[in-house]
């Protein structure tokens, strides 16, 4: 409750930023340990966040959202099965991996890689609207789409999106529902380059634990 009466003071990207920060702090100082640890709750707290932004896009997120509610859940239920086991995410994928679980359909493998991907998406469209502020919405979410998800997704999947991406707001109704309480467009843009560039190295960690594994070039069924 006091993360989510603090998260409500200020911008989902704020409280993401500070989460961030805190990840980097706690990081394990030996090399070797440091690639091979991703804690289980705040990474599942800054996915929490990222629902709450793509709501802001509104019902063209529908399907993704709901999507990163049951893998987030699926994560939860393990981590809490026992919490001290379950604390660092490689462990349960290397669990997995060596009872041969990692690629079906209810792993917690496979929930880890798409809320991955999901971030991938995120920082992609955050990305093209810092770039570029004057780009229409629905040409950053579906780039952003093409360059993240669709490689991954089946036609049905893509086929989706491209009614829905009828719903997005426009850029502005999208930056304003962004910003916190008594913030403006310059701080959300600052906000925005400091929260990539946070992120972007975490992803980059995730996403070569992921080749590890073998999970990186699966696609949904």
């Amino acid at each position: 409750m006091k993360r989510r009466r603090e998260m409500e003071k200020g911008s989902e990207i704020k409280s993401a930023i500070e989460e961030l920060s805190m990840m980097v702090k706690l990081k394990p100082s030996d090399n070797q340990d440091a690639a091979a640890h991703i804690p289980t709750k705040p990474f599942l707290y800054v996915c929490n966040l990222f629902v709450q932004v793509l709501d802001k896009i509104g019902p063209t997120m529908a399907v993704l959202r709901h999507d990163i509610n049951q893998n987030i859940q699926r994560l939860e239920m393990v981590h809490e099965s026992d919490p001290l086991l379950n604390s660092n995410l490689v462990e349960i994928l290397k669990k997995e991996a060596s009872e041969g679980n990692a690629r079906k359909a209810k792993s917690c493998s496979k929930a880890f890689l798409w809320l991955t991907r999901s971030m991938d998406f995120t920082v992609a469209l955050l990305q093209n609207l810092a770039r570029d502020p004057e780009q229409s919405m629905v040409e950053a979410v579906e780039e952003s789409y093409n360059l993240t998800l669709k490689p991954w997704h089946g036609w049905i999947s893509s086929a989706a999106l491209k009614v829905a991406l009828k719903l997005v707001p426009d850029n502005k109704t999208f930056t304003n529902l962004l910003m916190g309480k008594d913030d403006n467009y310059e701080t959300l843009k600052e906000e925005m380059h400091t929260f990539i560039s946070l992120l972007l190295p975490f992803l980059e960690e995730i996403h070569s634990i992921l080749r590890v594994y073998k999970l990186d070039r699966l696609k949904s069924t």
